[in-house]
C-alpha cells in the first residue's frame, strides 16, 4: 500500500520507518531538510517541502495514496492547514494527529473522523493497524501475536462461526463480536462468541491470533 506522512518528527518518523519496514510505499515530507536526510535511508522517500503551500502539496501523487497521515505535532496551525488542503485535494484517507482537545474539534468539524492522539496511540500500534486493511483497532500481546478489531468481511455476512472455520482454515479465534448501533458511535458487544454466533453486515469481530494468520485470513477476504 501507498502511504503519505506529512511531518517527521518521533511520531512521524516512527510511523513512516515501521510501515516502510513492513514493505510498504511510504513518502515522508517535512519542511526541515535536516528531518529529511535524517531518514532518508529509512523511508521509500522524503521530500522537503511546506505542508501549508497547495502548489508545492499538490505535487505529490495524494490521488494514489491509500492514507495520508498528517503526523505534525508541535505547529497546530501547520497540522490543520495541511489537513485543509488534504481535503481540498480530494485525498482518499486522512488521518490527523491532535495535541490538544481544541485541534480535535476543529479536525471533526473538518469532516476528519481518523485521528491519532500521542497520549493514546503508539505510531508502531497505528502503523500495525494501517497493515491490514479493514482493521479498526489492535493490541498487541507479543511480539508475534495479536488481538485486532476487524470490519466483517462481506463474503462471511449472514454465515455462523462454525460456518466460516476461522480456526481450523486459518488458526485465529473469534473472540466475540460487536454489533452496530444505527445512531451512536459504539455498537454492543454481544458476548463470548460460540459456534452458532451469526456474523452480520456492519459487525466487528474481535479476533485473536498471530500477525500471519491474521494477513492470511484477511488475504483470503478480499
Amino acid at each position: 500500500m501507498k502511504y503519505i506522512v506529512f511531518g517527521l518528527g518521533n511520531f512521524g518518523s516512527s510511523l513512516s520507518t515501521t510501515l516502510t519496514a513492513m514493505g510498504h510505499e511510504v513518502i515522508g515530507v517535512d519542511k526541515r531538510m535536516e528531518k529529511v536526510e535524517l531518514h532518508k535511508d529509512d523511508i521509500t522517500h522524503t521530500i522537503c517541502l511546506d505542508s501549508t503551500d497547495i502548489q508545492a502539496v499538490s505535487s505529490l501523487p495524494i490521488g494514489d495514496a491509500d492514507t495520508v497521515i498528517v503526523a505534525i505535532g508541535e505547529d497546530e496551525g501547520a497540522s490543520i492547514m495541511t489537513t485543509a488542503l488534504l481535503k481540498q485535494l480530494h485525498a482518499r484517507r486522512i488521518i490527523g494527529r491532535a495535541v490538544s482537545e481544541l485541534q480535535t474539534t476543529v479536525m471533526q468539524a473538518m469532516g476528519i473522523h481518523e485521528i491519532s492522539r500521542p497520549e493514546q496511540t503508539s505510531a508502531v500500534r497505528l502503523a500495525k493497524r494501517l497493515n491490514f486493511k479493514g482493521v479498526v483497532d489492535s493490541f498487541e500481546l507479543s511480539n508475534k501475536h495479536n488481538i485486532i478489531e476487524l470490519k466483517c468481511p462481506p463474503k462471511y455476512e449472514g454465515k455462523t462461526l462454525k460456518e466460516v472455520e476461522f480456526r481450523k482454515k486459518y488458526n485465529i479465534t473469534v473472540l466475540t463480536t460487536i454489533k452496530e448501533v444505527k445512531g451512536k458511535d459504539e455498537g454492543k458487544i454481544s458476548g463470548v462468541a460460540t459456534a452458532d454466533t451469526l456474523l452480520e453486515q456492519g459487525d466487528t469481530l474481535v479476533i485473536f491470533g498471530s500477525l500471519n494468520d491474521l494477513r492470511d485470513m484477511l488475504d483470503d477476504s478480499e
